[in-house]
């Protein structure tokens, strides 16, 4: 089998840049490579981990904070629906009519919106867009940079303008007596820094935020204060996937995924302390290498199953 395999790479060596050639000239290169990065990202939702997280969490829920929940919980799928069991949610959204919605629905619904202390912010609603709904005003200026045509630009147009009271991740956590935090999602257009600044003492073993490189809001902080306060908070980037069409080489906009920087004292002793739900979260994200590797580097007790899952990203 080894030994097939070898042939087959070295022969898909030699063919590869006439493939190549074939897609540029049918104008489809870029589309082909797009095609294949998001299949990578998805490479690992083959695995079934069902069991194996029943088994680590026991009767336990992830306790999981959405901030900008509008759709529901994982609406974007970004990991598997069949691990959605597995989380408790807490879903933030400020827009009454969504947040009524989301009430019938899930036990909790925070109908505020979050920012870095108690204040009232004024939200700028797009009936077009309700999910692109902003504490930051939309510049047409800016929206070339994501390739959004022309015509498309009324799907961002201001339709009302909301007073909303806010408050901390923090204080708002403790109204609904919540005392720890595993998973933090924020997808807020522009006002993830704000809101992080917010989160206290609470340490999530995964945070994953959008990510505004080339914002097509104004006066959104930079987005190299935000990786920043992440950095600060103790947490390093493991994952990065771009969002949507855009001019650059490198994306305007993207997901980006942290872990407990496992290379110091404080993030070993989180994830150690908590490594079922760890071991859980990063099994549920496909982020099996870099499990293997922590496991390793930290000397963490875990399954043995986990050392033969192959990482199909990679491959």
């Amino acid at each position: 089998m080894f030994y097939h395999k070898k042939i087959f790479r070295s022969f898909l060596k030699k063919i590869l840049p006439l493939i190549f050639n074939i897609f540029q000239f049918f104008s489809v290169n870029r589309r082909v490579i797009n095609f294949l990065n998001d299949k990578s990202f998805e490479a690992n939702n083959k695995y079934n981990f069902d069991q194996s997280i029943k088994d680590l969490l026991r009767n336990s829920k992830i306790l999981a904070l959405d901030i900008g929940a509008y759709g529901g919980f994982n609406s974007d799928n970004y990991f598997p629906s069949r691990y959605e069991k597995f989380f408790e949610p807490i879903m933030v959204e400020p827009q009454r009519d969504e947040a009524e919605k989301l009430k019938k629905k899930y036990t909790y619904v925070i109908d505020k919106g979050l920012w870095s202390s108690t204040t009232n912010k004024k939200l700028f609603f797009l009936k077009n867009r309700p999910g692109s709904s902003s504490m930051y005003k939309p510049n047409k200026k800016f929206f070339s940079a994501y390739r959004i045509d022309q015509k498309n630009y009324k799907n961002f147009e201001i339709t009302d303008e909301f007073e909303i009271k806010c408050e901390t991740i923090e204080k708002s956590l403790r109204e609904i007596s919540i005392d720890k935090l595993d998973y933090l999602k924020i997808d807020t257009q522009g006002s993830e820094l704000e809101i992080l600044k917010g989160l206290g003492d609470y340490k999530p073993l995964m945070v994953r935020t959008e990510v505004q490189i080339l914002s097509m809001y104004e006066d959104v902080p930079n987005w190299s204060k935000l990786l920043g306060s992440l950095y600060e908070k103790n947490y390093v980037i493991c994952d990065w996937k771009g969002i949507g069409p855009h001019v650059t080489r490198t994306p305007v906009e993207c997901e980006m995924l942290f872990v407990p920087n496992f290379r110091n004292d404080e993030g070993k002793k989180l994830i150690i302390e908590n490594k079922e739900k760890f071991i859980s979260l990063m099994l549920i994200f496909g982020q099996i290498d870099l499990l293997k590797n922590i496991i390793k580097d930290i000397k963490l007790d875990a399954p043995e199953f986990i050392e033969k899952i192959q990482d199909r990203y990679f491959n």
